[in-house]
């Protein structure tokens, strides 16, 4: 009886053995692997390496120079070596951590039948004009003619001539250092309708330390897909003043051929609006001497704070705007002038604010008031206005009056206001923008998940950090190759994919969730489970020891 009873307890301590060993088993190969594998962080493979390097990326900007020798313009031996192709190279000095260097391929060769033709016509207007009709030029692409020493088809003691196409003129020497001479005038030229350190420090304005490049050339604005541009009339005095402006025929004639020109850039909306008592927000100062108030330089920038809490047109924009402002002073601070550091008064009456828009402040003529009652009349002379705000259009999107060469001609702008040569100028700048801009959101992005674990990377975004990739070094190898339209849309493929990457919502879904929180869930959950199964373990461990240790038996 007591050996039965003795058997049938040793069963069940094997039985309990077994089932405390299963048990652990299943938690231990099973539920663990399960549980890691369903409460893990997915995050897609990203291409760390590649976005490294784009630190180290060097950008190298080819300008195609075609440059065309007509004849008696250099020695005769020198035509004969005609042709041939010499490449000049520089580097950028920015303090930025791309380098940049722009190379400027020239391709020299005799002048064709047709352009001799041209080259031979009495103003430089007439054979740019001839010159420009069977040919149709690349984007970023450069021809510069070299004429005679003695030629007047330029006017005397002019040695160069920009056009408003991509052609340029430049007057030859007989000498016997004649290639070199040329050469160097022909890069002056170039730089100057291309690329020179203030156009680049302006596209890099952001990515710059502040010192000399950077501290003034924050005024442009930054690269985006769309621009708004809105136009205000502020009329604060409606009882004195009855304002009427053409705006939409201004619009027309004026703004939208500027902007259709410019459309490879960026899309553009247009639209307009008059604000009755709108104030400026700066109480005017009267001066004596001349009877008249005057704005002073050091209050303007308070001018437009108070004015942009009326204008209410950035507040639901995805794309940056741009306000232009014509101010009508009330009656009793007539007439109303802008005055400059030096205490005179600006000419055109206006000031602008970097990457805001401008400000013109329009005067009613004070015979006006002595030929009818309140409220006056008043037609807006729309064509002094869009002069100024189309000066000012130009300066935000930073198409500067270029740095010309010593003794050298610029031609007038189309009659779009817009020369084909400073679009591409303007491309060459939003395109090493668009670089730096997407390479800095490509590196902090991989910075910020290498440093946070548990943020979830799913697969669209992967998706987009290797489009990036790939559309950064796509741009960087067009641009290499003189290819500035395709390497313009390939900058702005890296700069949307980079951003669409950076900010998308399901990288915030774990962000806060750390590591305490996560014991706080899990310790309830798995301590009750656990306890036993360790107890268990850890008996059958000492009793096993035990019976290794205990001696046998020996008759």
């Amino acid at each position: 009886m007591a050996a039965a009873g003795a058997a049938a307890t040793g069963t069940q301590v094997v039985r309990g053995k077994r089932a405390a060993l299963f048990f652990a088993a299943v938690a231990i190969l099973l539920g663990l692997p399960l549980w890691w594998k369903t409460t893990e962080t997915y995050r897609a493979p990203l291409p760390y390496s590649e976005i490294s390097g784009l630190n180290a990326l060097q950008l190298r900007l080819m300008v195609p120079v075609t440059v065309v020798f007509a004849r008696e313009s250099v020695p005769l031996d020198d035509q004969e070596k005609l042709p041939f192709t010499v490449v000049h190279e520089r580097e950028i000095p920015l303090k930025y951590k791309m380098k940049i260097k722009c190379r400027f391929h020239k391709a020299y060769r005799r002048a064709l039948d047709h352009e001799e033709e041209a080259l031979s016509l009495g103003s430089v207007q007439e054979a740019e004009a001839m010159l420009a009709e069977p040919q149709e030029q690349a984007e970023g692409s450069l021809t510069v003619y070299v004429i005679s020493e003695h030629s007047s088809l330029l006017p005397q003691g002019v040695m160069s001539y920009i056009g408003s196409q991509r052609t340029a003129v430049v007057r030859g020497i007989t000498h016997r250092e004649a290639f070199n001479i040329v050469g160097r005038r022909i890069i002056q030229v170039a730089q100057a309708m291309s690329l020179t350190e203030d156009v680049l420090a302006a596209a890099l304005a952001d990515h710059l330390p502040e010192d000399k490049w950077s501290s003034d050339k924050r005024r442009p604005l930054k690269s985006s897909l769309g621009y708004e541009i809105t136009f205000s009339l502020l009329n604060p005095d409606p009882k004195s003043h009855d304002v009427h402006w053409d705006i939409e025929g201004a619009v027309r004639r004026y703004v939208q051929p500027f902007l259709s020109a410019l459309s490879v850039a960026g899309n553009f909306s247009v639209d307009s609006q008059i604000l009755y008592y709108a104030m400026l927000g700066v109480n005017p100062r009267f001066d004596p001497a001349s009877s008249s108030y005057y704005l002073a330089m050091h209050s303007l920038p308070h001018v437009i704070n108070p004015v942009e809490s009326r204008l209410g047109s950035s507040a639901a924009s995805l794309y940056p705007v741009l306000n232009f402002l014509l101010y009508v002073p009330e009656l009793a601070h007539s007439p109303l002038y802008i005055q400059d550091k030096d205490g005179a008064p600006v000419a055109t009456n206006a000031f602008h604010s970097p990457r805001w828009g401008g400000i013109m402040v329009y005067n009613v003529d004070p015979k006006a008031y002595n030929a009818s009652q309140l409220p006056v009349r008043v037609e807006v002379d729309m064509v002094q206005v869009m002069e100024v705000f189309l000066a000012q259009l130009r300066l935000l999107f930073g198409i500067a009056h270029p740095q010309v060469p010593p003794k050298c001609l610029l031609s007038g702008p189309r009659s779009d206001g817009l020369m084909t040569w400073e679009l591409d100028r303007l491309l060459w700048a939003r395109s090493v923008e668009n670089l730096a801009t997407a390479t800095t959101t490509l590196t902090s992005l991989a910075q910020l998940l290498g440093k946070i674990s548990n943020i979830v990377i799913k697969d669209d975004v992967a998706s987009e950090v290797y489009r990036a990739v790939a559309a950064v070094q796509k741009a960087a190898e067009e641009l290499a190759s003189g290819h500035l339209a395709s390497a313009f849309a390939a900058s702005q493929e890296a700069v949307t994919s980079s951003e669409r990457a950076f900010f998308d919502p399901s990288l915030l879904h774990l962000l806060y969730f750390p590591d305490d929180q996560k014991f706080a869930i899990y310790i309830p959950l798995f301590l009750p489970m656990a306890v036993p199964i360790l107890l268990s373990l850890v008996k059958i461990f000492l009793e096993t020891r035990k019976s290794w240790k205990k001696p046998e038996k020996t008759d």
